[in-house]
């Protein structure tokens, strides 16, 4: 048996119930992780409120990412992974529990020198990022990208890989200090699209970067997007001819009124869209190999490398106040769930 959180029925962070449920079986091919933390991502409010339901066949408990060691193999495995060893691994659902099954291709090695407690925050949120900017919008060096909510998980993590890739990241927020972290981690501007129409910043930003002659006042290349609906008018006005689009979320709406499809057409810009949850097992073990060999190296100690950013820890018991600091936009970076006792942690909120 272990203990899992629960949605009683669909609605606010009041439905969710820790209670004593059976581990789950292994299948063929899958580890049987034991959890030592989670973190929270966006689509687990939604799930929460019955908007978000896991793909067929999938664990009926959320949580789409987990740090942890290996407990123990199910029949068939045949990657090289032992028991105790340190994993950190991209779900379907089942992270708010104490051990979860995961199928062999989704596991990473946690970097030696990272905790398990931050190691959680990595892969839903970097890998998203780089399936976005890598796999999705194909950015080159030296374009400029515009990340939306950039003091999110997706948004810090897309932030650095923009540097990775030699790339220019914008961000916006809604505050200043959610634009500073943004720009400690490498973002070359942030616009508060609370007091501000981050449409102009961004063509204004690009106009004034002329020793750069690509990026003179063309606006962004790529627009990372999970708002949606209500900056559908600022984002083509400042996408960049020929300019990639992507959207990832709908925080802002579904609905847009307007002529947006003549305005993206005159601009010859390409609307993109992706979900990773819903990926095959197959489309999501390939990320997870590329992202090990390519991204994973670059978790050091040594200054610029890159880092999760944590914003607070919560306990396992106190699962519904983690999804009302997220559901209250307080959050710079991801909201950690630890599952196990920790020895080594951040600071309480």
């Amino acid at each position: 048996m272990m203990r899992a959180v629960c949605v009683e029925a669909p609605g606010g962070p009041e439905s969710l119930q820790l209670k004593t449920v059976a581990r789950p079986q292994l299948r063929d091919g899958e580890v049987l992780i034991r959890v030592h933390a989670t973190a929270l991502n966006r689509a687990d409010l939604l799930q929460r409120r019955g908007l978000y339901p896991p793909p067929p066949g999938e664990s009926d408990i959320i949580g789409l990412e987990v740090a942890g060691t290996v407990d123990s193999l199910g029949p068939g495995v045949s990657r090289g992974w032992r028991p105790e060893d340190r994993v950190m691994a991209l779900l379907c659902g089942g992270g708010y529990a104490e051990y979860v099954a995961v199928a062999e291709e989704l596991l990473m090695p946690v970097p030696p020198h990272l905790p398990l407690w931050q190691a959680a925050a990595v892969p839903e949120a970097w890998l998203t990022a780089y399936q976005l900017l890598v796999l999705v919008a194909q950015v080159k060096a030296g374009e400029l990208v515009l990340v939306h909510a950039g003091a999110s998980g997706v948004g810090t993590a897309a932030v650095q890989l923009v540097r990775m890739l030699g790339a220019v990241p914008v961000v916006t927020a809604g505050s200043p200090e959610k634009l500073k972290m943004a720009e400690k981690l490498g973002a070359a501007a942030g616009f508060n699209y609370r007091e501000e129409k981050f449409s102009q910043g961004v063509l204004d930003f690009s106009a004034g970067r002329a020793m750069i002659p690509d990026l003179s006042g063309r606006g962004a290349d790529v627009i990372l997007d999970c708002i949606g609906g209500c900056n559908w008018e600022q984002n083509v006005s400042c996408l960049a001819t020929d300019g990639r689009w992507v959207l990832y979320g709908t925080m802002g709406g579904r609905a847009v009124q307007g002529d947006l499809l003549g305005k993206l057409l005159s601009k010859r810009g390409r609307l993109l869209s992706s979900l990773l949850r819903s990926r095959s097992l197959q489309y999501k073990s390939d990320l997870v190999k590329e992202f090990t060999q390519r991204v994973l190296p670059r978790f050091s100690e040594r200054p610029g490398c890159l880092t999760p950013v944590i914003d607070s820890t919560f306990h396992l018991e106190e699962i519904s106040d983690a999804h009302r600091h997220m559901e209250a936009n307080r959050n710079t970076g991801k909201i950690v769930i630890r599952v196990a006792p920790q020895h080594h942690g951040p600071q309480e909120r």
